[in-house]
């Protein structure tokens, strides 16, 4: 039977329903963790695991689920893949302990890596010639709406009908994708059916990416550790030798899980380039503006994720338009000039914080970020992609998601780090200024440091201090030293868009035409 030229576009809604809610569930917790941590009974700190477990196995799964996919059928696979993440959300709405939620977040998250890597290539296998730029553009706006839509779609479900929504959300919606892909996503061919499984390949690319995530997070959660300190040193390291190891036996055996030829194509490289950029640069940067708009402007989860709307429209409105742009101009011009715009919207909104930075000041650099952001993300796939040969097109959408979620999570632990040196040091100058009993403001300023920049205006605005002489000083001080430390922070998310857009220029290919 004649495939009907709709069912294309219905293929493409189903692929795009698994990116949203694979990604969504990297965000949408967030905003859930204080209501957990009353329905668990538990320290805060131990819920982190929640975000970490999901976060860890859906980087570390990504490149495997990708050369499965890519040997026995993408849609096989990518169905699998679906119906694991819809079970494991049951399991995360049923969990009757914070270890069992944790297991059940590293089982969907297996689920979330496969609907992920797969979606990319089965476009492109699903569509060809323009349709292809287009489709891929569409689902490159998925990604950026759901990446930053978590905050306002978790805020939402929690406040109406608890932190469990957010996981049984996914039965419904991930039904329905299961049946739409069933009817109208083709099958690809098993390129690899004759093939032997890289399970040592596997095996050594799951470690070096775990050994990874894992100490960046390591380092996340202790700041002023050291890098060289076993704990976090340790896992980096690990991760540097098994990697080796990985090239090694790579290179040597007959049929290897990714094959590194792809590195040595330059519209490859600068395609990976762009995605750790993206992540690093632009993704990882949500984390820091959520804080400020919650902690230190004082909006809740809900009316932040609205606010953040000026971000994440921008994907649905750009997406098809970009894909269009894309096949009539040169497309690392397009890529490279978004990386500028969310540059240029961090440096607007460094100029704007002050004591009373409100949202006239943080809404033009929403704009260019959500702009940039929805230029870059669908034509990264398609430059990608570009001259990949098709059985090995799931590995390489598997690899550049993995550079993007590693660059969130590098992006996160750098950009940390520089908001709270930055933060340290400027607190202890402005502190020496404040009229305020010596014991006091000892007492207060270790305090400061050990809440880090993001719990300090909690500290300094708490009402116990009211009496105080010199709150009023001490305020300013605590708002002034967070404003330098997240300018510090922006100007080196500027620098991290500002490289991938050099990247993008100096490797990608232009276009056929252009």
């Amino acid at each position: 039977m004649e495939e009907k030229p709709y069912q294309k576009w219905l293929a493409l809604a189903a692929l795009s329903i698994g990116v949203f809610m694979g990604l969504l569930d990297v965000t949408v917790v967030n905003v859930a963790l204080p209501t957990m941590q009353k329905s668990f009974n538990e320290p805060f700190n131990n819920l982190q695991w929640v975000l970490s477990s999901y976060t860890i196995v859906f980087a570390v799964m990504i490149l495997i689920i990708s050369k499965l996919g890519d040997m026995f059928g993408r849609k096989k696979i990518f169905l699998g893949s679906i119906i694991l993440f819809i079970i494991a959300s049951a399991a995360n709405g049923l969990a009757p302990t914070l270890l069992a939620l944790d297991i059940s977040r590293a089982v969907q998250a297996v689920g979330g890596a496969g609907m992920m890597s797969l979606s990319m290539a089965l476009v492109a296998s699903n569509f060809d010639g323009a349709k292809r730029g287009i489709a891929l553009g569409i689902v490159g706006s998925v990604i950026g709406l759901s990446s930053a839509s978590g905050p306002l779609v978790g805020g939402l479900l929690v406040e109406k009908f608890g932190w469990q929504s957010i996981f049984y959300i996914n039965v419904p919606v991930g039904i329905i994708a299961v049946v739409m892909t069933f009817l109208f996503v083709k099958e690809t061919p098993s390129y690899g059916k004759d093939q032997r499984i890289d399970i040592l390949g596997m095996l050594l690319s799951a470690a070096t990416l775990f050994c990874a995530i894992f100490g960046l997070i390591q380092k996340e959660d202790n700041v002023h550790m050291a890098w060289t300190n076993p704990k976090i040193g340790m896992w980096l390291l690990a991760a540097i030798i098994l990697l080796a190891i990985f090239i090694y036996v790579e290179m040597k055996i007959a049929h290897p899980m990714m094959n590194l030829r792809m590195f040595k194509q330059r519209n490859f490289i600068g395609a990976v380039i762009v995605a750790f950029a993206l992540g690093a640069g632009v993704y990882s940067m949500n984390t820091f503006i959520t804080i400020l708009m919650q902690n230190y402007i004082g909006w809740s989860a809900f009316d932040t994720g609205i606010r953040q709307l000026a971000i994440s429209v921008w994907s649905l409105i750009l997406g098809p338009i970009t894909g269009l742009l894309g096949q009539k101009y040169s497309r690392k011009g397009l890529v490279a000039g978004g990386l500028v715009l969310v540059g240029l919207g961090f440096v607007l909104l460094i100029n704007g914080l002050s004591l009373t930075t409100g949202y006239p000041q943080i809404l033009p650099m929403m704009i260019l970020m959500g702009i940039g952001n929805a230029i870059v993300n669908p034509l990264l796939n398609t430059v990608g992609l570009d001259g990949v040969p098709l059985p090995e097109m799931g590995m390489a959408s598997g690899l550049l998601n993995v550079f993007r979620q590693f660059g969130v999570s590098f992006g996160i632990v750098i950009l940390g780090l520089v908001q709270a040196n930055t933060y340290e040091n400027q607190l202890a100058i402005k502190l020496t200024n404040v009229p305020m009993p010596k014991t006091i403001l000892n007492h207060l300023h270790a305090a400061l440091i050990d809440a880090g920049p993001f719990g300090g205006h909690a500290i300094a605005f708490n009402h116990q201090l009211g009496q105080i002489p010199g709150v009023k000083q001490l305020q300013v001080a605590v708002v002034e030293a967070y404003n330098r430390g997240l300018a510090t922070t922006l100007m080196t998310g500027t620098i991290i868009v500002l490289l991938g857009a050099l990247g993008a220029l100096m490797l990608l290919k232009r276009n056929e035409r252009n």
